[in-house]
């Protein structure tokens, strides 16, 4: 499995009245990981929106185990958990020390600018030496701000 380590130290604007991590930051933090993921594997989100490729999040969970605070120097450890022809599926464990705060999952699915789902680009499954020969996904999306319903 694919992984990146990242370290992250909480700011002052990313917290609550109570001095800790506010829950929205979390998902920011593991935005942050999967770009970071990807750009150490070679890819760049840059890229593929440039060539009409999205990746959109489908699916998000986050379970906060303990509270971060101010300054608190953060190890954000993202995972690619699997790939198919058209989605990534990532996990993520954000620690103090030892310490587990936070531990999430994503699905992102591949669209094109109408929210059509289509295949991932060859530079992400080479870069995580994934086999194009995956089976076909039959899934209906809920994309961007448009709502719209994607089938493919």
């Amino acid at each position: 499995m694919i992984e990146h380590t990242l370290s992250v130290r909480v700011r002052y604007c990313e917290t609550d009245a109570m001095g800790c991590l506010h829950h929205s930051q979390f998902v920011n933090y593991f935005e942050q990981g999967r770009t970071e993921l990807l750009r150490a594997q070679g890819g760049c989100y840059r890229d593929m929106e440039s060539a009409g490729l999205f990746l959109v999040v489908v699916r998000l969970q986050c379970s906060y185990h303990a509270p971060a605070r101010y300054d608190d120097l953060l190890t954000l450890v993202t995972r690619v958990d699997n790939v198919s022809a058209v989605k990534i599926e990532h996990s993520y464990k954000l620690l103090r020390g030892e310490q587990l705060l936070a531990s999430g999952t994503s699905t992102l699915a591949c669209v094109d600018h109408s929210g059509k789902v289509v295949r991932l680009p060859n530079s992400i499954t080479k870069a995580w030496n994934v086999e194009r020969a995956s089976p076909a996904w039959s899934l209906k999306i809920r994309t961007g701000c448009c709502n719209s319903i994607s089938e493919r």
